[in-house]
């Protein structure tokens, strides 16, 4: 069991196995159409890497919440594909974790070779494209009825979207109900310091878009006993993006400690995985990665979980930092500032006044 899908192996008189990929669901998940329309995502990037030489697993069949579907809940027949999630744990040798990131710097390589005219993810699985993104956090709903967001035709677009409809379910009281001002300060601020992040991504006069994973935290990738990889799984969310984005270092590839604690310098794994892609003749792919932690900082503060306050305010200071707004501000100075610089902000005087 994973943190949104049940796995169950199904084993063939053959010796042949498959995956069935059942999506979890609770009294807090999206309706089912919305379910139906991440599985039916994420079909349409699993066929569409059938086309690669990206080692995902292939897809048999899949059905949806539909009164014909006999099992009762959508599901995806899969590959199962040998090895085992990667743990990048103090057991893992220098050797063995370069030569990991060799290969996912070659799974970059070859993903760029496929671009795309959108943002958004892709949909379709017989004749994939890109079309809305399958999120939950990135659909709207208007008298029961799903609004998703996108396709876009910019980065600039996109995070203007998703940072408004943030905004707009604050004021709502449908996010973030416990911090609303809080969390509507912070994300005024984070649409007011978008010019200056995209100023800073990776300057490229490519204007396509590439597939992402959207979770590459280090366990979608299946490594053998001596760490050549087997597969990339866990496609569901998957989007496409511009460069700067697609091919930014994995979140896997961070120093996470320091990276909560504000700290803005690259690790040791991201830089060695940037002179990868340099060595293996990909400039522009290395400086998506030397370039990219505000890139990072500023997609993990956009939406981000404010239970946990203290992983927050660190992510929070580096991006200040960053971009080099507000840097000596403790939080409270911060918050001070914020409500007078934004006072004249509807959505924040309604949320004032409650």
């Amino acid at each position: 069991m994973g943190g949104m899908n049940y796995h169950i192996s199904i084993c063939f008189d053959d010796g042949v196995e498959w995956i069935a990929r059942i999506r979890r669901f609770n009294a807090t998940s999206p309706p089912p159409y919305l379910r139906d329309y991440i599985v039916q995502s994420e079909v349409a990037a699993l066929k569409f890497l059938e086309k690669t030489a990206v080692p995902a697993p292939r897809v048999f069949d899949f059905a949806l919440e539909s009164p014909d579907n006999p099992v009762g809940v959508s599901y995806i027949l899969m590959e199962k594909l040998p090895g085992a999630s990667l743990r990048w744990g103090d057991d893992v040798t220098q050797e063995q974790k370069v030569r990991v990131m060799g290969q996912v710097a070659e799974i970059f390589i070859e993903l760029r070779k496929y671009p795309f005219d959108s943002l958004g993810s892709l949909v379709n699985p017989k004749h994939p494209q890109v079309g809305s993104f399958s999120r939950e956090s990135l659909t709207d709903f208007e008298q029961s009825k799903m609004r998703p967001m996108g396709p876009f035709s910019s980065w600039k677009q996109y995070h203007e979207s998703s940072l408004r409809l943030i905004l707009d379910l604050i004021v709502r009281g449908e996010l973030y109900s416990l911090q609303a001002v809080d969390a509507y300060l912070i994300h005024k601020f984070l649409l007011d310091l978008l010019p200056s992040v995209l100023s800073k991504a990776a300057q490229d006069d490519d204007p396509k878009y590439y597939l992402k994973h959207a979770d590459d935290k280090g366990d979608h990738i299946l490594v053998d006993e001596d760490f050549n990889i087997t597969g990339i799984i866990d496609w569901e969310w998957a989007y496409t993006a511009p460069l700067s984005d697609a091919f930014n270092s994995p979140i896997g590839f961070l120093p996470v400690s320091q990276f909560y604690d504000g700290v803005n310098f690259l690790g040791e794994d991201e830089t060695i995985f940037a002179r990868l892609l340099q060595e293996k003749d990909h400039p522009r792919l290395a400086e998506s990665v030397l370039t990219g932690r505000l890139q990072h900082r500023y997609k993990f503060c956009c939406g981000y979980d404010l239970t946990d306050w203290k992983g927050f305010l660190g992510l929070f200071k580096g991006l200040r930092e960053a971009v080099n707004v507000d840097t000596e501000l403790s939080w409270d100075d911060w918050k001070s500032v914020a409500l007078q610089r934004y006072r004249d902000d509807d959505g924040l005087q309604l949320l004032l006044t409650r």
